[in-house]
C-alpha cells in the first residue's frame, strides 16, 4: 500500500497519553519515511467535518519530542458522533439532510488522506469503525489505526488504556493535598470523587496508590499526625455493593474515634439511585451526544456526602473531584513506554493497510496487535476479584462483594 499522507485526530475526553500519542506517531512517521505528510484534524471529527486540520511542517517533526513532555492534546478534542446526524446538524457542523459519515467521507477524499489514526477510547473508535465501513462501502479504501485512550481502562477486550496509569498516580497525588485539610475542622468527612462511568478502575487504583504511599510516609502519632487520619476509610465503585446502613455504622465509629473519614468514590457509584430519584422529582436528567448521562450535572459526590454526613456525625464535608486534575497530565515513565510500543506498531500495521485499535488483546493471550474493529466495546468492568484490589480492602476494613 502506498502512503502519501496520513491524518491523527484525538477525541473524547481528555487523557494523559493525547500529546505523547500525536508527538510519537509524527516521529515515527518522519523516521520511516519523512516523504509521507501529517497532518492533524483540529478537535477531532469537529475539525474532520469543518475540514480544519493542520499539516505538521519541518519544525514541528523536527521537535515533535516536545510534545511528550505535555498533557491534553496540541490538535484539541471534541465530542462528536458522526451516527448522530441531528446532534450535529444542531450544531451547526453539517446541514439538514447531510449524513455526517458522507461529509467526513468526501472531506477525507478531498484531503487525500489514506491512513487515518483515531486516538481515543470506545465511541472514538467505534466512530471510526463506522467511518471505515462507509468509506469500504462507497469505494474509499483508507486504514484507519486506533489507539485506545481512557483514564477508565475500560475497552473491550483491550488490557492496558493509554493513559490510566498516569491518571491514577495524578489522582492519589491530587489526593496527598486534598486529604491533609482532615484536621481543618472537628468530624471531617472527604470524599474524593474520582472520574469512572461505569468502570471503577481509576478508583481503585488511585486508592492503591495512595494507600501505598501512606504506609511509604513516616509519621507521628505523639504529635498528631498519624497514618490512620490519612489512610483511606472506604473505596466505592459501581463493581461493588455495600449495605449503606452497616458501612454508616462503621465508618461511624472511625469518626468518634479519630476525627475525620476520608472516602475514596467513583462517579459512577450510585448513579441509577441518583438518577431515580431526579426522575422521581421530575428532574430532567441531561445527556451527551452518546447519549451518556452528564454526571458532572448530577454530583455523584455531593449525593454520597448526603447519604453519609449526617448518619455519621460529620460537622464539615468537603467533597473534591481530581479528575481534570488527572486527565490532563502528561504522561508517567510507564505511560511513556506503553505509548511508544503502541505507537510503533499502529505505524507498522497502516503501512502495510492492517486497519484495528491497537492494544494487548485480553482475548488472545494478552497479545499486542491491531484488535478488530467489531470487538471494541465500551464499559468494561474493573475485576474486581483480583489480588490488589482485595488487599486494598481488607487493609482499610471495609465489608463488600461483588456485584453480579
Amino acid at each position: 500500500m502506498t502512503v502519501r499522507r496520513v491524518a491523527l485526530l484525538t477525541a473524547g475526553g481528555f487523557a494523559p497519553c493525547l500529546s505523547t500519542a500525536v508527538g510519537e506517531l509524527i516521529e515515527r512517521y518522519t523516521a520511516v519515511d519523512p516523504e509521507i505528510e501529517i497532518i492533524g484534524y483540529q478537535y477531532g471529527y469537529h475539525g474532520l467535518l469543518t475540514g480544519n486540520y493542520v499539516v505538521f511542517n519541518e519544525e514541528a517533526r523536527k521537535n515533535a519530542a516536545a510534545l511528550k513532555k505535555f498533557g491534553g492534546s496540541p490538535i484539541g478534542n471534541s465530542r462528536v458522533k458522526l451516527t448522530n446526524n441531528q446532534n450535529l446538524v444542531d450544531r451547526g457542523l453539517i446541514k439538514e439532510g447531510q449524513n455526517a459519515l458522507e461529509v467526513a467521507a468526501e472531506n477525507l477524499r478531498r484531503d487525500g488522506v489514506d491512513v487515518l489514526h483515531t486516538i481515543g477510547g470506545d465511541d472514538t473508535n467505534t466512530t471510526a469503525a463506522d467511518l471505515a465501513a462507509y468509506l469500504h462501502d462507497n469505494d474509499y479504501e483508507l486504514t484507519v489505526v486506533g489507539l485506545p485512550k481512557t483514564i477508565d481502562n475500560d475497552i473491550v477486550p483491550i488490557r492496558q488504556s493509554l493513559g490510566a496509569w498516569t491518571a491514577a498516580e495524578q489522582a492519589s497525588i491530587f489526593a496527598q493535598n486534598v486529604i491533609g485539610e482532615h484536621r481543618s475542622n472537628p468530624r471531617m468527612l472527604i470524599i474524593h470523587e474520582v472520574m469512572g462511568r461505569n468502570c471503577g478502575y481509576l478508583t481503585a487504583q488511585s486508592a492503591a496508590d495512595y494507600h501505598a504511599w501512606v504506609k511509604e510516609q513516616e509519621f507521628l502519632p505523639a504529635a498528631g499526625l498519624s497514618q490512620e487520619r490519612w489512610d483511606i476509610h472506604a473505596v466505592y465503585i459501581p463493581e461493588i455493593s455495600f449495605d449503606l446502613d452497616v458501612e454508616a455504622s462503621r465508618l461511624r465509629k472511625i469518626m468518634d474515634e479519630q476525627g475525620n473519614v476520608n472516602i475514596f468514590l467513583s462517579e459512577g457509584a450510585g448513579v441509577s439511585e441518583i438518577i431515580a430519584e431526579m426522575l422521581e422529582d421530575g428532574i430532567e436528567v441531561e445527556r451527551d451526544p452518546f447519549g451518556h448521562v452528564k454526571l458532572d450535572t448530577i454530583n455523584p459526590g455531593q449525593w454520597f456526602a448526603k447519604q453519609f454526613a449526617q448518619a455519621i456525625g460529620a460537622e464539615k464535608v468537603m467533597v473534591q473531584k481530581s479528575g481534570y486534575f488527572s486527565r490532563s497530565a502528561r504522561s508517567n515513565d510507564r505511560d511513556l513506554e506503553l505509548i511508544a510500543t503502541m505507537a510503533k506498531l499502529a505505524v507498522e500495521c497502516a503501512l502495510r493497510g492492517e486497519p484495528g485499535v491497537i492494544g494487548h488483546d485480553e482475548d488472545k493471550n494478552d497479545e499486542l496487535r491491531a484488535i478488530e474493529f467489531s470487538r471494541i466495546a465500551g464499559a468494561k468492568p474493573f475485576d474486581v476479584h483480583q489480588d490488589w484490589f482485595g488487599e486494598l480492602m481488607t487493609e482499610i476494613g471495609q465489608q463488600w462483594e461483588a456485584k453480579a
